[in-house]
């Protein structure tokens, strides 16, 4: 039997660089497919790996609690807050927190104005205690401290983006900048953090919290973000568990009720883009496969263009004593052969144009070939070969050996 698979082997390479060209064009479906998929999964799974990096990076103990409306409800006018009584409760019913801040955005003005100079930045007030959630310290002068917050100083911390846009010296400390119509003293310029999923992280302006409830007039009416670290990582979710009860509790919601507000932690969030480049990978996979059917089509019409060809030498292989299932094997090792070939080729294709699209986008992290990906291409193309091969090669068994010796 393993004298027969190689000598079918043999005889398969051979008609198959006999016919060099017709080979090229039979499996090029086949190429064309794999390389299709090998790209699209190469591209997606280093974006996957690259996005799942810079979410840990922010921290697998960190929570973030924000409102959260219905589009239905926002339809009629309804929307729902987290307030500074929210805040409150948390901070001081909810044991094993490390450290708490709120955080208030700029929804009108996020123009920063430096002499001639304009950028539209993120701004935003929070407490000193947001160095210490977000990990992010200055590079240059000092973060916020909670004087400035309490006696409503007009100062703030800028990004390296924000420096760069407004052509403020490498040492921006002491200069002024114009927000919402008023100046602000740059006491600090925040270490670079770079770009996560497209979002500059060094394109904001920082202010203390209780100046930028000023800015934003009417308090009653301004909506939060809570940013919190959890002591023990092992108590992540009976923290998040507590603070889901009080704030139910606290904005008056009964049983059944849709929470009116998200806690959501560094790895649901890790989860969610996952799950969404997941689904995008197989949608489009899927569509680039049909490719691969065209191409074992492609290779099922060549394979009995070669048995007709090839039928005096079937009939002379059985005169001689050929079986049944030598002949099958021949030709079916040789429609599976054209198959990995074109798999093995359009794997390197594959690889290679998933390489120069990432090299030709701005920042877009490294390709990313996983095992699973390469196994599931030569095995889907073998599989083709197999599939789309029997045909021919049962109907090259299948020939009377007369009939073979006298066709013309």
């Amino acid at each position: 039997m393993w004298f027969a698979l190689m000598e079918s082997s043999r005889s398969a390479l051979s008609s198959i660089l006999a016919h060099g060209f017709r080979s090229f064009l039979t499996t090029l479906g086949i190429v064309i497919g794999v390389a299709s998929v090998i790209s699209v999964v190469s591209l997606t799974e280093g974006l996957s790996a690259s996005i799942g990096q810079q979410i840990q990076s922010l921290g697998t103990n960190n929570l973030t609690v924000r409102s959260y409306t219905p589009l239905e409800d926002r339809m009629k006018g309804i929307s729902a807050r987290l307030s500074n009584d929210d805040l409150d409760l948390i901070e001081s019913r909810v044991e094993g927190i490390a450290s708490i801040t709120p955080i208030l955005f700029a929804h009108r003005a996020s123009q920063v104005k430096s002499g001639s100079n304009t950028a539209f930045s993120q701004i935003f007030g929070t407490t000193y205690a947001y160095q210490d959630v977000e990990q992010l310290y200055a590079k240059k002068g000092r973060f916020i401290a909670r004087s400035d917050s309490l006696t409503r100083r007009r100062v703030c911390v800028i990004g390296e983006t924000v420096r760069t846009n407004l052509s403020l010296p490498e040492d921006p400390i002491g200069e002024y900048v114009e927000v919402a119509g008023e100046w602000f003293k740059i006491i600090g310029l925040l270490d670079s953090k770079g770009k996560m999923l497209g979002f500059d992280q060094d394109d904001l302006v920082i202010l203390p919290y209780k100046t930028m409830q000023s800015l934003m007039g009417n308090q009653r009416r301004s909506d939060i973000q809570i940013q919190l670290t959890v002591a023990d990582q092992a108590e992540m979710e009976n923290v998040r568990e507590r603070i889901r009860t009080l704030l139910r509790a606290e904005h008056g919601l009964k049983a059944g009720d849709a929470d009116d507000f998200r806690i959501q932690t560094a790895e649901q969030l890790s989860e969610t883009f996952n799950n969404i480049i997941n689904t995008v990978t197989v949608v489009v996979g899927g569509i680039v496969s049909i490719s691969l059917l065209v191409g074992g089509i492609g290779i099922m019409n060549i394979m009995l263009v070669s048995v007709t060809e090839r039928t005096r030498e079937i009939g002379i292989c059985k005169a001689i004593g050929a079986k049944r299932h030598h002949i099958l094997m021949q030709f079916l090792v040789e429609a599976l052969l054209l198959s990995l070939i074109g798999g093995l080729i359009g794997l390197g294709l594959g690889y290679g144009l998933g390489a120069l699209i990432a090299m030709s986008i701005p920042s877009f992290p490294p390709i990313s070939i996983p095992l699973w990906a390469v196994v599931m291409a030569l095995g889907f193309s073998g599989l083709v070969g197999i599939v789309f091969g029997i045909l021919p090669a049962a109907k090259a068994a299948n020939l009377d050996p007369i009939d073979a010796l006298r066709y013309e």
